[in-house]
């Protein structure tokens, strides 16, 4: 079964890989096309193409790593339990930090000349900050990490 699952993660990743590049291929070298608003700013033809591929690999590491824990977690919880409980710890702090941060969260409109979009309301604007300040705590997490794992290790 392990010789399965490697050949089937080898092909999906080279098929990713293959996608990636024609889809990188498409942006860089499609051609431009100019701005509605602004006619003497290009932009490449592609980019929506581009930010759909973002979007869609995404997803698929979102649906990948929920699938994968909750099943790493269905194992464990039979094996041992309690070592299952206490890898819902990391997903308990995760949640309080994303409620921290969205609480931070600013709700006032920006002033963007140009913009009529639906999108500049204060939910979007909450979530986006949300996400930018989770991405801040988890950077300065793992930095902190790889400094005390370093420091752990040359003291023992």
């Amino acid at each position: 079964m392990s010789k399965l699952t490697y050949r089937v993660s080898y092909y999906v990743l080279y098929a990713i890989f293959a996608v990636i590049i024609v889809v990188l291929g498409l942006f860089f070298l499609g051609g431009e096309m100019s701005a509605p608003l602004v006619p003497e700013m290009v932009n490449p033809a592609h980019t929506d193409t581009l930010l759909y591929l973002i979007y869609g690999l995404l997803g698929f590491m979102v649906v990948v790593t929920v699938i994968a824990f909750i099943a790493q977690f269905g194992i464990a919880l039979k094996d041992n339990p309690a070592a299952a409980l206490k890898s819902l710890l990391g997903v308990v702090l995760l949640v309080i930090v994303l409620i921290a941060t969205w609480s931070a969260g600013s709700e006032e409109t920006l002033v963007l000349p140009g913009y009529e979009g639906t999108d500049n309301v204060p939910f979007w604007l909450k979530l986006t900050d949300m996400f930018l300040y989770t991405l801040y705590f988890m950077i300065a997490a793992c930095i902190l990490a790889m400094i005390g794992s370093s420091i752990k290790k040359a003291l023992s």
